[in-house]
């Protein structure tokens, strides 16, 4: 894929601008893979703090990951509960429990860290349960790889902004935004975190708070009056007192 060099150049614009706003932080993630994998399954749609309290109830009650393949699936939904949908993520960790133990002999991904990018994730989107934005989370916090997370935060700042189109979908804008950025972690960690973080407190989904946006100036979805259709978000009503 080759970059639009005008946007390649908006995104590392936008991109330093909430480094200023955020601060440079450090690449980290739970020092144990399994952890961050199946951490990020429970981290669907749901908080972080709400994350951590399923992922400890869940080992507390089930200490091997063989217990939690294991469980009565009842008893499992009730361990992880604090994560939404938890018996939609119960299921998906049991059949990744079952397919690692099979294929590999134990519940232990260490060994991706030794892959290539490319390699390793070939390998974790054949899972059951595991897309792009699991993958490229566990390549990027853990094993440090090149790779960018975009989840739905991240897809919707970047489209308002208009460094991907306004029907690119978050599985195609995993390429299309990592094309226009350097291949280091670090600075694909701070683009991740920031632009998440950004959307969680700024560029909300419903009423965006544009007044407050340091990206501002350079977004397409304000210089709209906020009308623009996006596949991110909904078109919002205007309330009297935005823009």
């Amino acid at each position: 894929m080759f970059p639009s060099p005008s946007l390649a150049t908006k995104t590392l614009d936008a991109h330093e601008r909430l480094n200023q706003e955020y601060g440079i932080q450090a690449v980290k993630g739970y020092s144990d893979p399994m952890h961050e994998l199946i951490g990020t399954i429970l981290s669907h749609r749901t908080t972080h703090a709400n994350e951590v309290i399923a992922y400890r109830t869940m080992r507390e009650r089930f200490p091997a990951w063989e217990q939690v393949r294991d469980a009565p699936l009842p008893d499992l939904i009730d361990a992880i509960q604090t994560a939404n949908y938890p018996e939609i993520k119960a299921p998906y960790i049991q059949n990744l429990l079952t397919h690692l133990f099979r294929e590999r002999g134990t519940a232990n991904i260490d060994f991706l860290g030794d892959l290539s990018t490319e390699e390793a994730m070939s390998w974790l989107t054949t899972l059951p349960g595991i897309g792009l934005k699991t993958a490229t989370i566990l390549l990027l916090f853990t094993f440090q790889k090149p790779v960018l997370p975009v989840d739905t935060h991240v897809h919707r700042v970047t489209q308002r902004l208009g460094l991907i189109g306004p029907k690119v979908s978050a599985e195609k804008a995993h390429a299309v935004l990592l094309s226009y950025l350097p291949e280091d972690t670090l600075t694909l960690f701070n683009f991740h975190k920031h632009f998440y973080w950004h959307g969680q407190r700024v560029c909300t989904w419903y009423y965006p708070k544009c007044q407050a946006c340091v990206l501002q100036p350079m977004c397409d979805f304000y210089q709209t009056g906020g009308t623009a259709t996006l596949s991110s978000t909904p078109v919002r009503k205007k309330k009297p007192t935005d823009m």
